[in-house]
């Protein structure tokens, strides 16, 4: 029977490097898992393998996977009407507008439903340009927003570096120093930040500026977080300027920071709000772009010159409003904030023994560690944007923890801790250990 098993997920695997794609890697000598199933903060491969999930796969999978809620309501759903066009409502496409409205602060009350965060984000790109007659957008380096055309021409993240050729126009980065490595004191590397800012603004000219892109909490460029008050700065340069402010929440949004959306962590309110990953936790492709009644009553006796066939799709309308209700109903937003702190004191201890571990940077449940060679210098253990050569530790240390039953995002020299907010003490000891036993690798090459 084993032999069969072993047979079934072998010929699983083969099926899938010969007749797919495979996202961000080179397509050769790949080794990926065969899932059977998942329940809770667990993966199954076929083989009878328990994995934890400590990324909650793209730190998307909030509520823990296989909640049979999502697929209740998605089958009632399909009973009823599984499609109409975008044109046409349904109830639950009206419910869940109001339950996000009821979410969202202040006037954010108008939901603009979309497939993924990059389509989420492309239409609040379009949407800044109509709404201010304006043309550039400012975004900042080492951010990650999406993988289509504009989206990815909006992050500062060099996976775009290959396709700089395609890149779209009138996109301006900017740079944000991080306190890890900032000598100055976290109150001059806000306004030097600020002033950095305001340069680029005056440079571009705020006349032509329609938005400003920045993540509610910065996730896969390594959680770096901002200076404090900086996003209340911003905020008041935007207001200033007549510059719109859009927060990316896709990553973190939905309880993942502690709070249903990252920004609420800076005491401000944005003009949009992009929205993916957590609104349905993975179950089914979904998004939304929420905008300020002012920003929506531009477009009452003027065409919105946005479209998409799935937009409002009822199915993932009632996937999404039955997530909006497990995260109230289970609390997971008070145990992000909880199982967080419990995180961060149990990563404390991990430092007495790891000499590799330099920092660990965490809002709720998003949260990294960083790697490096040496305390003092602060010499990551592979550098940003690391070459093949360059992730020789870093490959092994991933390695050892997929080895030892976990599934989690290592890049560069991150190692990542954003597991589903459902997630007990215990279980993240369980995790935690892993990531322990991985690092006697890194500890192994301090200089």
């Amino acid at each position: 029977m084993k032999s069969e098993t072993l047979s079934q997920t072998k010929e699983i695997i083969q099926d899938n490097l010969d007749y797919t794609l495979f996202s961000w890697s080179k397509q050769g000598g790949l080794n990926p898992i065969a899932i059977e199933r998942a329940e809770g903060v667990y993966l199954y491969d076929y083989d009878g393998n328990k994995i934890i999930d400590f990324s909650s796969g793209l730190m998307n999978v909030n509520i823990g996977h296989g909640n049979q809620r999502i697929t209740d309501a998605v089958v009632k759903q399909m009973q009823e009407v599984a499609y109409v066009t975008p044109s046409c409502v349904t109830k639950a496409r009206g419910d869940l507008g109001k339950k996000l409205a009821e979410i969202c602060p202040v006037d954010l009350n108008k939901a603009f439903f979309t497939l993924c965060g990059a389509t989420s984000m492309e239409n609040a790109i379009k949407l800044a340009r109509l709404y201010t007659g304006r043309h550039k957008i400012l975004s900042r380096y080492q951010s990650y927003h999406g993988s289509s055309l504009g989206a990815m021409a909006a992050s500062g993240d060099p996976r775009k570096l290959a396709v700089d050729n395609q890149q779209a126009p009138n996109f301006i980065h900017f740079d944000l120093p991080i306190l890890y490595r900032w000598e100055y004191g976290e109150e001059n590397l806000l306004k030097e930040s600020v002033a950095s800012l305001e340069r680029i603004i005056a440079y571009e000219s705020p006349n032509n500026i329609a938005a400003i892109i920045l993540e509610g909490e910065s996730g896969s460029s390594g959680c770096l977080q901002y200076p404090k008050g900086y996003l209340k700065a911003v905020r008041e340069i935007c207001n200033k300027h007549g510059i719109l402010l859009i927060m990316d929440e896709v990553m973190s949004g939905f309880g993942r920071t502690g709070q249903w959306f990252g920004f609420q962590n800076h005491d401000i309110i944005p003009d949009m709000i992009c929205m993916a990953k957590g609104l349905t936790c993975g179950y089914l492709p979904f998004g939304c772009l929420m905008v300020t009644d002012k920003i929506a009553a531009k477009f009452d006796d003027t065409m919105l010159a946005l479209g998409l066939t799935y937009s409002a799709h009822p199915v993932c309308c009632a996937a999404a409003l039955e997530t909006l209700k497990i995260y109230e109903d289970d609390n997971l937003i008070e145990n992000a904030r909880a199982m967080g702190k419990y995180v961060e004191q149990q990563v404390e201890l991990l430092k007495t023994k790891h000499p590799s571990i330099g920092e660990f940077r965490n809002t709720g449940l998003l949260g990294c560690i960083e790697v490096v060679k040496n305390r003092t210098t602060k010499e990551p253990m592979a550098p940003f944007n690391a070459k093949p050569d360059e992730m020789v530790v870093m490959n092994k240390v991933a390695a050892k923890i997929k080895e030892l039953g976990m599934y989690t995002f290592v890049r560069w020299n991150y190692i990542f801790i954003a597991p589903p907010l459902c997630i007990t003490k215990d279980q993240i000891d369980e995790g935690l250990a892993i990531i322990s036993e991985a690092l006697k690798i890194a500890d192994s090459e301090i200089i």
